[in-house]
Formats: structure tokens, C-alpha cells, sequence
């Protein structure tokens, strides 16, 4: 769940993952690729990369060509057509989230996985950096418009961390759009989350039980079995180790419906409360 000691690079963790996994002659899409650090460890695990990025002139991986795309608009890619999607700290540049996931949702095969990461806002320590200075780190203020934009060109600005995402929220876009958490990989343990959590997780326990017990009560026409399972993984994430004390998320998703069938099931719940 947590990586105390060692090499914390989100890169070097997802090698670790991918290496456990068999994707041989499995299509993957890397996007964005970058320089193609993941794109080459997919080549030489027998996997068939696709690689896509903003800036397709920063790859530097041989026997693959990487194309231009921009996670902000429809993908230049086919219905169905991969495997597994990952997406390693994109999504966090992005004032649109929802519609990559959509997009995720589309590329990928019935049952696909989507592997993404991106720097957490939801431990510890960017919670109560979040209470006094509205920033994940205590010793930065905000982003800005000073540092907000990291690239510009032909007048489209390619943003920093301006939208970072919490878990929650990341979780209920991504069963919007069709996917199932089944996963929380391990990270890096921030120090300052880990001697937070000392004092915080019996509060943490406290808040969680009492609001669950009161979201019970909520919504009388929603089946109980169904308020239970989504208020119970709500819970869960709250509580999770590697939530709480992790300086990244890194989360594995499974495609369980098309987007569109996700839309209709969600829309014919909100129908039956009102």
C-alpha cells in the first residue's frame, strides 16, 4: 500500500507494476507518452504500445511513433481498440476531466483496463496545506498565472497543476464513465501525511462513521443495497493508507459499461429519487 524507503517516482513504480503484469501482444496506450520511459518498457515486455502526446517531438523511443493528441478533445484513436490505457500525470493539466475518461472508455475494449497516476491532493498533508495556504505544499501558495502555464502554443496553453483532483472526485467522473475502481497501487508515504495521521485517523474513523450513518438515511427511493456498496467504497478510499499518507494516486480501473450505458443507468436513478 505504502513504500516507505527506496526510489518514490511515480515512473519507477508504475515499472515495477507493469512488470508483474502480462501484456504480451496486448494493446496499450500510453498517452500522454512524454519521452517514452513507459512506452519502452511496454516494447520490451512484448506489449504493442501506441504512444499519443501534446508535443509528439519530445519521444524518444525507437520502433515506435508517437502521434499527436490532445487529451482535451476526441483521441485520434478507434472505438475498441486497446487493452489497457495509461495515463500517468495528465490528467491534473486538464480543465475538462470528464471527457478523457469518456474517451478512455471508448478506446478501450469491453472489460479494458485503465491504469492512471497523478499527484494527490487528497492525503494528509495537502489537506491541511488546503486549510491555510489553498495549495497541496504549505511552503507555495497557489498556483497562479505566474506558474499556472507551463506551455503555449499557436495560442493554446498547455496548464500546470491548476486541476489537481482529489480521489472522490476522480472516482465518481470515472463511474460516470463507465469504470469500477478495482485497485489502489502502492506510493510513496509522505512524512509529514504519516506523523498528521497520529493525531488525525481517530477523527478520521469518527467523521466517516457518523457520515456514513447519516448518507444511509439519505435518499429513502435508492435501494439500501445500492446506497450501501457506493457509500461503503466512498468510505473505504477515506480511510485507505495509501489515500490518506500517499503523495501520488495510482489507480487501476476496470470498463464495466460503455459511457453511454453509464449515463443511462445514472440518469434513470436520478429520475426514480425525484
Amino acid at each position: 500500500m505504502l513504500k516507505f524507503f527506496g526510489n518514490g517516482d511515480i515512473k519507477f513504480l508504475l515499472k515495477q507494476q507493469l512488470e508483474q503484469l502480462d501484456l504480451r501482444d496486448k494493446i496499450v496506450v500510453d498517452i500522454p507518452a512524454g519521452t517514452g520511459y513507459t512506452t519502452q518498457i511496454l516494447l520490451d515486455q512484448g506489449a504493442l504500445p501506441q504512444a499519443y502526446d501534446l508535443f509528439p517531438e519530445f519521444f524518444k523511443v525507437d520502433g515506435v511513433a508517437c502521434q499527436k493528441a490532445d487529451l482535451g478533445s476526441a483521441l485520434p484513436i478507434d472505438d475498441h481498440t486497446a487493452d489497457v490505457v495509461i495515463c500517468q500525470e495528465g490528467i491534473e493539466h486538464l480543465p475538462n476531466q470528464f471527457l478523457p475518461l469518456q474517451e478512455f472508455n471508448r478506446i478501450l475494449k469491453p472489460g479494458g483496463t485503465l491504469i492512471l497516476t497523478t499527484p494527490s491532493i487528497s492525503h494528509l498533508r495537502a489537506k491541511l496545506s488546503h486549510l491555510f495556504v489553498e495549495s497541496e505544499i504549505y511552503s507555495r501558495l497557489p498556483t497562479n498565472e505566474l506558474d499556472g502555464v507551463w506551455f503555449s502554443e499557436n495560442n493554446a496553453l498547455y496548464f500546470g497543476h491548476i486541476f489537481l483532483i482529489p480521489v472522490q472526485k476522480l472516482r465518481v467522473l470515472a463511474r460516470l464513465a463507465g469504470f469500477r475502481l478495482k485497485k489502489i497501487h502502492k506510493v510513496k508515504a509522505s512524512p509529514s501525511a504519516l506523523l498528521l495521521g497520529l493525531f488525525c485517523y481517530p477523527f478520521l474513523l469518527l467523521f466517516n462513521g457518523y457520515a456514513y450513518m447519516v448518507s444511509m438515511r439519505r435518499l429513502p427511493k435508492v435501494a439500501r443495497a445500492k446506497k450501501r456498496e457506493v457509500l461503503r467504497e466512498i468510505v473505504r478510499l477515506n480511510l485507505h493508507p495509501a489515500i490518506q499518507f500517499g503523495k501520488h494516486l495510482f489507480l487501476e480501473f476496470e470498463k464495466i459499461a460503455e459511457a453511454k450505458d453509464a449515463h443511462h443507468e445514472v440518469h434513470k436513478s436520478a429520475q426514480e429519487i425525484c
